[in-house]
């Protein structure tokens, strides 16, 4: 599969992202059953239903934590072969889960760096280089960030997600997966992560948005796909629908009436 694209020769009009009809099984229970969904770039797109409705099986899927059973996975128009996280981080895909996935006893930039460290011309660690990259990333995204060498555990949890989304989009993530982004923060908090995932789909970043939370959805999608037992109940403009029309997706799986689905978000 070739390499991912930069940013800047990313086209809006075409599609960042394609899972067409996917399907996954663990024993005899079918968890995502011809499942088809797309991304754009500069995009939100909230992946929403109830526990084992099967949107984190299909993340995980294309995050390469899971394999497909069968399906294709198209990124930049070019079908992708994603077996691994390795295979997915190559794609230019990133995840960013509820749990962060930091190391607690490591500062900001170690963190940033974690599995990825840069090396000198001698295969040593180049500290100086790490350093310097993260303060720029850091400062990208919030110019208040200073907590360069400090623990990640003594952060609060704003500034914990400034460096999970750093260490995505310093490895050139085109496309990125957002597990719950504003889980346990504050109202304060929870405005900075928007104001970051702003700043990314400005970008050209396309995000698959995992949320329970109704404001999140409301507030940062512009499509939402909703799943009930492993199934698309329907795709639509987050501005077309009301939130009892949501809910009455995620738990009857009944459509709304008289509104339209869509494949895309109008540019």
């Amino acid at each position: 599969m070739e390499a991912p694209k930069s940013k800047s020769a990313l086209d809006p009009s075409k599609c960042l992202v394609e899972m067409r009809n996917i399907n996954k099984s663990f024993g005899g229970v079918h968890a995502v059953e011809n499942v088809s969904i797309n991304l754009y770039p500069g995009e939100v797109v909230a992946v929403l239903g109830h526990n084992g409705a099967g949107k984190s099986t299909l993340m995980k899927m294309l995050a390469g934590a899971y394999p497909i059973d069968s399906g294709e996975v198209i990124i930049n128009g070019a079908k992708a072969n994603i077996r691994t996280p390795a295979d997915a981080q190559a794609a230019g895909i990133e995840s960013i889960y509820q749990t962060l996935a930091l190391a607690d006893n490591l500062d900001s930039v170690a963190n940033l760096f974690l599995g990825r460290e840069l090396l000198t011309a001698w295969k040593t660690l180049d500290d100086h280089r790490m350093d310097a990259d993260a303060r720029k990333v850091f400062q990208r995204l919030n110019k208040n960030f200073k907590n360069y060498h400090t623990p990640v555990r003594r952060l609060s949890g704003g500034q914990r997600q400034v460096v999970a989304i750093s260490r995505a989009i310093y490895f050139n993530a085109q496309i990125l997966i957002m597990d719950e982004p504003t889980a346990a923060l504050g109202p304060e908090e929870t405005a900075m992560v928007a104001k970051l995932i702003e700043q990314l789909k400005a970008e050209g970043v396309g995000i698959f948005l995992i949320s329970h939370d109704m404001h999140d959805v409301f507030a940062l999608s512009d499509r939402l796909a909703v799943m009930k037992n492993g199934k698309v109940v329907g795709t639509y403009r987050t501005g077309d629908v009301t939130e009892d029309e949501v809910l009455g997706m995620i738990i009857l799986g009944k459509k709304p009436d008289g509104k339209p689905e869509t494949a895309r978000s109008p540019r």
